[in-house]
């Protein structure tokens, strides 16, 4: 009998150890995330899935070439990273082509803006000019910024 009263006793505990743990988690991730709502409010683009795969693609490339720009800066390899910036952010008609396939207008206007951001920044980081370069390129990832908080795929 005692035994059973031991197990029965541990078992309460464990779930009530359970119980507070996960009202714990819950707090932390509440306060964590600012209570975010689960629901996703951002306009669709509706795309397929193998332009969802493009896109997303285009966007890690962005998050690279911005990475080695930070990177190159550092260094104060300012040609490179201007060079990057040009070729990856910019505007190049490869980039003009993608932002027209979409049907959102205003989707459309936050692309072009932000491949001509990125040539902005390619002309900042030529100077040499850190804080312009830095300047620019807040610029360039305040586009991300708003973009990815107004839309989704």
């Amino acid at each position: 009998m005692k035994r059973i009263l031991l197990n029965v006793s541990a078992f309460i505990g464990i779930v009530c150890f359970n119980g507070v743990f996960a009202n714990d988690q819950k707090m932390h991730m509440k306060n964590h995330h600012h209570d975010m709502s689960t629901v996703d409010t951002r306009i669709s683009l509706e795309v397929t899935g193998e332009m969802k795969q493009h896109q997303l693609a285009n966007m890690r490339g962005h998050v690279d070439a911005i990475r080695s720009i930070v990177g190159l800066m550092s260094e104060r390899k300012f040609d490179d990273a201007s060079k990057i910036a040009h070729d990856k952010l910019g505007l190049t008609p490869e980039m003009q082509s993608m932002c027209g396939m979409f049907n959102n207008e205003n989707f459309k206007k936050l692309g072009l803006a932000f491949h001509k951001s990125g040539d902005e920044l390619g002309d900042a980081l030529k100077t040499e000019d850190v804080n312009a370069s830095l300047r620019a390129l807040n610029k360039t990832m305040q586009y991300c910024v708003e973009c990815h908080a107004t839309y989704r795929q």
